[in-house]
């Protein structure tokens, strides 16, 4: 049974992010607070998901939660600052643009860059014991996944509808054959 949340205020808010070790597309990421009673049976880490309940999950979400948001830090933005500093940003992003103010943060990981006044705590494998990292986690990955399947639609040669633009041999092959894309992520080992 996952966790409601970890210092007991009301307005924590959990914190992930999606596609930190892809070779291309931009990064994700999610800021979630949610009632303390939502506790819907099938919410997890979204990696222990299938992607039909993701899909459900996200939609159970976004309806129930007191407050979400998510934002993303793009390829050159990842390639100027690092893919670690690109997902602070794009978490700081997702908590500026929740509607309310957080109380603190739980964040997913062992790293975080402060956010100006508000506390946080970061939490190995807190997608795996926190509802609402656990549903940062889906928002944060289904978003993503769309946009990929967007981006797919315009490069079909590199499958990103099937591997997100993490580094299968398939999306590697790709690269050799095609070469990168804009939205490769320029300073990744690509092949």
């Amino acid at each position: 049974m996952l966790l409601s949340s970890y210092t007991g205020q009301a307005l924590e808010a959990g914190i992930d992010e999606a596609g930190r070790g892809c070779l291309a597309g931009p990064v994700f990421a999610a800021a979630v607070i949610l009632p303390p009673d939502f506790a819907p049976a099938y919410l997890n880490d979204s990696k222990q998901m299938t992607a039909k309940r993701r899909e459900h999950m996200r939609g159970e979400v976004c309806r129930e939660a007191i407050a979400w948001a998510v934002a993303e830090a793009s390829p050159d933005e990842i390639a100027s600052i690092n893919i670690a500093q690109a997902s602070y940003l794009a978490m700081h992003r997702a908590v500026a643009a929740l509607p309310v103010v957080p109380t603190h943060l739980l964040v997913d990981g062992n790293r975080f860059k402060p956010y100006a006044g508000i506390e946080h705590t970061c939490m190995i494998g807190g997608d795996g014991r926190f509802r609402h990292i656990a549903a940062a986690s889906v928002l944060a990955k289904t978003f993503r996944d769309e946009r990929m399947r967007e981006l797919a639609a315009e490069y079909p040669q590199y499958h990103w509808e099937q591997n997100a633009g993490y580094p299968t041999a398939q999306h590697r092959d790709a690269i050799r054959k095609h070469g990168p894309t804009e939205h490769h992520r320029i300073g990744f080992r690509l092949l």
